[in-house]
């Protein structure tokens, strides 16, 4: 969910059908979404404020855990795009690229077992021929914690804790560090179940932003979520408040 301020974004979702829409200050944006699905084949339309069409084919099982997506936004010429995803219990493969005369290419592969994961991806650029992204990174993951680390232009690590099982109590912290600029960041979070159907989720960061977050069943699959931001760091900044709300039947 987006924060901004004090905004008001109304989801409705009605058979296959989704209405969005989003209010800020005096500009009101929305779209139109619809689902199609036959078989191995499902098509998403989405129809946005300013007239773009954006449509998704998704062919599953071509080939044994194979599925392949083909994307295209209308008037821009130039988006068709291209996925193939294999999924195997151990392993995932995922690859892009750009349907048009200088495309994207990007590929990603992950390893692993319930324990332990490792991964790594690609990004290249045919019109420059530069390398747009290259990560790797390990995760290991128990049943009361899990720590991620992946490596790119500096040295992300993020380690959460189950505290309490019975609440869903939850911390965890996120630390980076820059290899180009040589500068470091950290950020804490926290997340508390106040009942079964209310979920409290907190961030601290070392920039001065201090963010949290409320959200609530109050029927089922229909939420109820707040949020606020707050940068002690800038000083003619107002806090940031955000409003949602989703309806399924």
């Amino acid at each position: 969910m987006m924060l901004c301020n004090v905004p008001i974004c109304l989801i409705f979702l009605w058979q296959g059908l989704t209405a969005t829409g989003l209010k800020r200050d005096q500009i009101f944006v929305g779209d139109i979404n619809t689902l199609y699905k036959s078989g191995k084949t499902t098509v998403d339309v989405k129809v946005d404020t300013y007239s773009n069409v954006s449509t998704k084919v998704i062919l599953s099982d071509i080939l044994p855990s194979t599925k392949a997506a083909f994307s295209f936004k209308i008037p821009d010429h130039k988006s068709g795009k291209l996925d193939v995803q294999y999924i195997h219990p151990y392993a995932a493969i995922d690859s892009s690229i750009g349907l048009n005369p200088t495309p994207l290419l990007e590929l990603s592969v992950a390893i692993g077992s319930k324990d332990l994961s490792l991964g790594a991806e690609v990004g290249f650029d045919t019109a420059s021929a530069n390398f747009t992204k290259y990560n790797a990174g390990i995760g290991m993951n128990k049943p009361d914690y899990s720590a991620p680390d992946r490596q790119r232009t500096g040295i992300e690590a993020s380690y959460v804790h189950l505290v309490n099982p019975v609440n869903g109590t939850t911390v965890g912290a996120e630390m980076s560090h820059r290899l180009n600029t040589n500068e470091n960041s950290f950020a804490i979070g926290s997340s508390y179940a106040l009942d079964q159907l209310t979920v409290v989720k907190t961030r601290f960061s070392d920039n001065g932003k201090v963010a949290m977050l409320c959200q609530h069943e109050w029927r089922p699959k229909s939420l109820l979520t707040l949020s606020a931001e707050y940068d002690s760091k800038a000083s003619n900044a107002s806090p940031k408040l955000g409003l949602a709300l989703s309806l399924k039947p």
